[in-house]
């Protein structure tokens, strides 16, 4: 299969910064798309992180979190000097990233969100995240991550 550029894609190349695409069938019936993704390509699921959208005091920001681990809310909130958080609306995500649910990449999103990584990436060599549509995971250097998107690392996973 022919792998189509996303912006997630273009703009790490653009950057010079180096990433791994891996591709894979997506399964309509997943209910997680991020352990489907982690089952489909024989990953850790500790080293496939997705891509949650949320608000937090009105204003959307990004968690990175483990697919094997949930998103704290408060825990990102507070990583942001903020106080109330919640999951923002599909609708909403998909306007402000340019990518549709399930297929959120933190690389290259419409508008320059905040974006907080869970502190659980930096030990790691490489990890993997969505590369902006269903079907492609892009493996790369978690400081490249950081590095690219401007985010920040703190401990915002709830095991």
């Amino acid at each position: 299969m022919a792998s189509k550029g996303t912006p997630a894609t273009a703009l790490l190349a653009r950057q010079k910064i180096a990433f791994t695409p891996h591709t894979y069938e997506v399964d309509p019936r997943a209910t997680s798309y991020g352990e489907a993704a982690a089952a489909a390509l024989g990953v850790e699921p500790s080293r496939l992180f997705k891509t949650l959208v949320t608000t937090i005091d009105g204003q959307l920001t990004v968690g990175v979190v483990p697919v094997s681990t949930s998103l704290d809310l408060k825990a990102l909130a507070a990583a942001v000097g903020g106080k109330r958080a919640s999951m923002a609306e599909p609708a909403a995500a998909e306007r402000a990233t340019g990518y549709v649910t399930g297929g959120i990449s933190p690389v290259g999103q419409r508008s320059r969100l905040p974006i907080v990584i869970d502190a659980s990436a930096s030990g790691l060599s490489t990890m993997y995240v969505s590369g902006g549509r269903r079907g492609l995971q892009i493996e790369l250097a978690p400081d490249d991550l950081v590095q690219v998107t401007g985010a920040v690392l703190a401990d915002i996973a709830a095991h």
